[in-house]
Parts: C-alpha cells; sequence; structure tokens
C-alpha cells in the first residue's frame, strides 16, 4: 500500500518538488498550455497543494481538483477553499461529469497503471471537444544526459532511488509518453517541451538566489526549448478523445 503522505515529503537525497517547478516550470507551462485551452471546465489531475491550480484560476473559474495526498489537499482547501476538491487515487475516484480540459503536469510518472488512468481520462472525464494537457519530465533533458556522463544514473531513462521514493515508476521520453497516450485510446494533436535545461533541479534553485542569470536568458532557454523539445526538462502532449475502445495493456 502506498504512502502518498509521505512520498510528497523533501528527503535528504531529494526535494519533492524545487523552486525551479514553481518559478520558472510552472508559468512557462501555463504559457505553453494557453493558446489551446477551450472555454469551460477545467479538471486538475494532481493538484499537490494548489501551486499550479492558483496559476489555472487566472484562466478558470470551474475547476476541480483530484489529489491522492491527504496533506496535501487539506492544504489546497485552506488556501484555495473555492474549488471542487476530490480525495483519492485516479484508479478508483468517481467523478460526477466530464471536463472541456484537463490538465496533468508531472503526475503520470508516479502512477503504477499509467495507461488505465489515461484511459479513463479518455473514456469517462474528457468532454466532447475537450482538451487534455499532459506533461511529465523528459528522459532526455541534458540534465540527465549529463548524469549518465558523470556515472550518476545509469541510462537516460532510469528511476533513480530518490525519485523512487518521492513515487516515480517511470520516467518518460516523447516516444514512450506517446505510445502510452495511444495505448488509452487518447488522439494527440499537439507535442512539444518546456523549457531547454542542462542543470539539475538543485543547481537552478541556487542560481535563482543570485544575479548569474537574467530573466532574459531564461526566456531564451524557453524559447530555444521550442526549437529542440526533446531537449527540454518536460515534454508536453495536447490530446483530445480518441477511441474509447482502446485496450489497457499489452
Amino acid at each position: 500500500m502506498r504512502d502518498y503522505d509521505r512520498e510528497i515529503r523533501d528527503s535528504v537525497a531529494r526535494k519533492y518538488a524545487y523552486g525551479f517547478d514553481f518559478e520558472v516550470m510552472h508559468p512557462y507551462m501555463l504559457r505553453s498550455f494557453e493558446p489551446f485551452f477551450r472555454g469551460g471546465s477545467l479538471l486538475e489531475l494532481g493538484s499537490f497543494r494548489g501551486d499550479m491550480t492558483r496559476r489555472l484560476l487566472g484562466h478558470f473559474s470551474d475547476i476541480t481538483c483530484v489529489e491522492a495526498s491527504e496533506q496535501a489537499i487539506r492544504h489546497a482547501k485552506q488556501t484555495l477553499p473555492c474549488l471542487s476538491y476530490f480525495s483519492g487515487r485516479f484508479e478508483t475516484v468517481q467523478l460526477p461529469r466530464r471536463y472541456d480540459n484537463i490538465v496533468m503536469t508531472h503526475v503520470l510518472e508516479h502512477l503504477d497503471d499509467p495507461i488505465a488512468v489515461l484511459k479513463r481520462v479518455n473514456d469517462e472525464w474528457l468532454a466532447e471537444g475537450g482538451r487534455f494537457f499532459l506533461v511529465c519530465p523528459n528522459a532526455n533533458a541534458p540534465s540527465r544526459q549529463i548524469a549518465v556522463k558523470m556515472g550518476l544514473i545509469s541510462h537516460n531513462a532510469a528511476v533513480t532511488p530518490a525519485e523512487a521514493e518521492h513515487g516515480h515508476r517511470f520516467t518518460y521520453s516523447f516516444d514512450t509518453l506517446e505510445r502510452d497516450a495511444v495505448k488509452a485510446g487518447l488522439r494527440v494533436v499537439h507535442r512539444s517541451g518546456i523549457f531547454f535545461k542542462a542543470l539539475a533541479n538543485f543547481q537552478w534553485d541556487q542560481l535563482l538566489q543570485t544575479d548569474i542569470v537574467s530573466k532574459e536568458y531564461i526566456e531564451g532557454c524557453f524559447q530555444l526549448g521550442q526549437l529542440y523539445p526533446d531537449l527540454c526538462a518536460s515534454i508536453f502532449l495536447l490530446c483530445e478523445r480518441g477511441n474509447a475502445d482502446a485496450p489497457t495493456s499489452g
């Protein structure tokens, strides 16, 4: 039995979430999503403590959040009490309706059966004409490739012990992420990367406390990522509803 409250705690080897995630990646994820948003409702799968949710409130008033960690969802309810919350695992939670937009950022890699959950997105939760915004950390990010060359990890898609402690089960690249989306029946309509990244998150956190990198440099990393999506910190698939009879495995 997984303990989702324990998984979100920082460890000696690795934080669950870094300042780089909140200060850099979240704004650029939102910027990548904005051109594709549909009017209406939004479902956030894996809302954590509401950090990304707060940014989404600038675009949607009808937001529903699902989170497996009781500790995280209590925090979100205290800071954003006006939203709808469901506490539970994606594999078993029962939601009352379909949604025009569904956002899942840095969550799929934590799931024991990602294809089964993606199939629920396609078959049960995504409205006709709706859009699913799926973002995962990228196995081929230069920071990971450098770590391989340094001997810190065995291969690009490795799940380190520290990542496993925080609930990671996979490290996706474009080919494996699209493979799972298609197996679940989703139709991929757009692919891109978010933020060219050659440094580890903890290194970025240190840099952000200095004047070594400017806002212009950070913007340049985002722009460069549009040219080289496979060298980005995160990979982004925009999906629409597809075949509802797709198999869940195999």
